[in-house]
């Protein structure tokens, strides 16, 4: 049988010390632990989140050249005149403007014709086209008749919808 060796208050006392001492030298070392893996955890989430804004930037799909009208946007005012069987057709003011304010769209002046085109920064051709300002209306190019003939400054010309629009371009439709 072993024999118990019973401990002088002293000692007992020292031994609780070092006990105390021992355990707040652990919580020492798990707090830092926890803060080391914080910091880590944290770091490869701002690295993963700028990796992917670099891989979204790359993999998006480059707009040929041909296809941009303007890199800096641009302040244009085309004049469009709609006739129906020889009666000229009121554009209403404010189209393509309200809780969101579109790019191509009226003012007061629109019953001289005028339509406001004010981008800014890159402009493709398919942003500028009679078409879009056509669905700023809520119109199509057959919302007034399917028999429809068109001219830019004077010209004849076809493209109809797909017209992209030029400053001070006066484009003219006739429905009959």
């Amino acid at each position: 049988m072993e024999e118990q060796t019973q401990l002088t208050k002293k000692e007992r006392k020292e031994l609780n010390r070092q006990e105390k001492i021992g355990t707040k030298e652990a919580e020492m070392k798990s707090r830092h632990a926890k803060k080391v893996i914080t910091r880590v955890g944290w770091g490869t989430f701002g690295v993963a989140v700028v990796a992917g804004l670099i891989w979204l930037v790359a993999s998006a799909p480059k707009t040929p050249e041909g296809d941009i009208l303007s890199r800096n946007g641009f302040h244009w005012h085309p004049e469009v005149t709609i006739y129906v069987k020889g009666e000229k057709q009121e554009i209403p003011a404010n189209i393509g403007i309200g809780a969101v304010h579109q790019p191509i769209h009226t003012h007061d002046d629109s019953n001289q014709g005028i339509v406001h085109m004010e981008f800014q920064g890159l402009v493709r051709k398919e942003n500028a086209t009679l078409g879009q300002f056509l669905k700023s209306w809520g119109k199509d190019i057959n919302s007034f008749g399917t028999n429809v003939k068109m001219t830019v400054n004077g010209e004849e010309n076809t493209e109809l919808e797909t017209y992209v629009m030029q400053d001070k371009d006066k484009i003219e439709l006739r429905y009959e």
